[in-house]
């Protein structure tokens, strides 16, 4: 057994830099049991005794700044040039796929190392039978590395549920879905919108953020099918109202709204099907080192992520999205995603559970699950109906009429008895009654045609 993680080579001492400096749970893991020593050369050394002594103080992992501070303290140029140049190396792997197989590897020699020095300390024990420290020795090493939070211990930690909310919730732009989730999207949690294609689920996600960047929350918008300029001026429509097409006329006005903002947003573009679930928590811890800490993660949308296993796609789609919500679980925030309806239900006027594309397996791993259907004559009045397919926190099976605007990505989703609903059902009819004097009209043109 080596004794250095040296013998994995370069670019795994690399990986197990970054693991340290992006994820501070696997640093909680191994801030007792791992040492510089176990790295080749002084500058690794010195990068991860800088990184166990920050978190020994703070409980956790100190962030590029920090370092760069700490390098104040460096003397030696030679050894700071090497530190600089590891750190770039490292943070060059923050992304890697196989960050998690890293962190394993390393957590096994750790507490291999550990057991290691039990088992030859108690050399000398054996010789004056101490027997009971041999064992207390091999315990301790066992347990090394263990996850130090057991849990919600139920009989102890009675004040702590009812000093904090149970749901930590982040409301949406819509005060009737707020209404019935009991606040929002918690923390944790998954909510999906489904939708045909081009009906106006990606408006309604950006909806979500931008309200959230409005709020004052950071928001990391990850996009699969739009590339992240086109993305932004969606979010510049929706946050000033103005049409998509007419933002170039108006750009002092769009930089007037966005400088009145409080939150963050960070799009991010991936081409489809060329990234995993693992890659969006890379890009996340990617976000907390910059201190830029995601509230709400929005991805448009979750069937174009790259599945992690071979077989049939609906397991496949059905692995994406428990990816998705642990990963939502794992960094204690809430996901709001998408995902396709059937063609047939195109011309529906609800959209139900059974014509989401696919694998009915999304339906039952998310908590809030909406549907928009938007028929021609919606299109036409510029509605549409937004049906509560699943609601873990509240009623269901409930419909909601709305306005859309297309062309600004305003969205308002209305109780169907306030004043607002009543309106927008009516001008649904409308748009049906328009859409069958338009067919009538086109009828008499075509037999005029026909028959002189």
């Amino acid at each position: 057994m080596t004794d250095r993680l040296s013998s994995y080579g370069y670019n795994f001492q690399m990986k197990v830099i970054s693991a340290l400096l992006s994820d501070k749970y696997f640093l909680q893991q191994v801030s007792d049991i791992m040492s510089p020593d176990y790295l080749e050369s002084d500058a690794n050394n010195w990068i991860v005794e800088t990184i166990l002594k920050y978190f020994l103080d703070y409980k956790t992992a100190p962030t590029l700044e920090v370092m760069k501070v700490k390098l104040d303290d460096v003397t030696h140029d030679v050894l700071k040039t090497q530190i600089v140049a590891h750190l770039k190396e490292a943070w060059r792997f923050i992304d890697a796929d196989d960050l998690p197989f890293i962190k394993e590897q390393t957590l096994d020699f750790c507490k291999n190392q550990e057991i290691k020095k039990a088992i030859l300390s108690s050399v000398d024990l054996l010789k004056y039978g101490k027997y009971d420290q041999i064992k207390a020795s091999i315990d301790n090493a066992m347990k090394a590395g263990a996850d130090k939070n057991i849990g919600h211990d139920y009989m102890i930690d009675i004040d702590s549920r009812y000093n904090e909310a149970v749901r930590h919730v982040r409301e949406t732009p819509w005060d009737i879905i707020n209404e019935i989730t009991d606040g929002g999207l918690g923390k944790g949690e998954l909510g999906v919108f489904v939708a045909p294609a081009g009906i106006g689920k990606s408006w309604g996600l950006i909806n979500i953020g931008a309200h959230a960047v409005k709020k004052g929350l950071t928001v990391v918008h990850y996009t699969l099918e739009l590339n992240a300029a086109y993305v932004g001026l969606r979010y510049d429509s929706v946050l000033t109202g103005i049409a998509n097409q007419n933002l170039k006329n108006y750009q002092d006005e769009v930089k007037n709204t966005l400088s009145k903002l409080t939150g963050q947003l960070i799009i991010k573009y991936y081409p489809t099907k060329t990234v995993s679930v693992i890659g969006l928590k890379a890009h996340f811890e990617k976000c907390i080192l910059q201190g830029k800490r995601p509230d709400i993660i929005i991805v448009d949308y979750a069937d174009l992520l790259r599945g992690t296993g071979g077989g049939e796609k609906r397991h496949e789609l059905e692995g994406i999205y428990e990816d998705l919500r642990g990963m939502a679980g794992e960094y204690d925030v809430p996901i709001w995603t998408a995902s396709q309806a059937n063609r047939s239900a195109l011309e529906d006027d609800i959209i139900e559970a059974g014509k989401i594309s696919e694998s009915y397996s999304k339906i039952m791993i998310a908590d809030f699950v909406l549907s928009l259907s938007r028929k021609v004559t919606d299109k036409l009045a510029g509605t549409g109906r937004w049906h509560v397919i699943k609601n873990r926190f509240g009623p269901d099976g409930i419909t909601f009429p709305s306005k859309m605007n297309t062309s600004n990505g305003q969205i308002n989703i209305y109780n169907e008895t306030s004043i607002q609903g009543k309106d927008t059902k009516k001008e649904m009819k409308n748009g049906e009654e328009y859409a069958r004097k338009m067919l009538s009209q086109k009828f008499k043109e075509i037999n005029t045609d026909s028959f002189g």
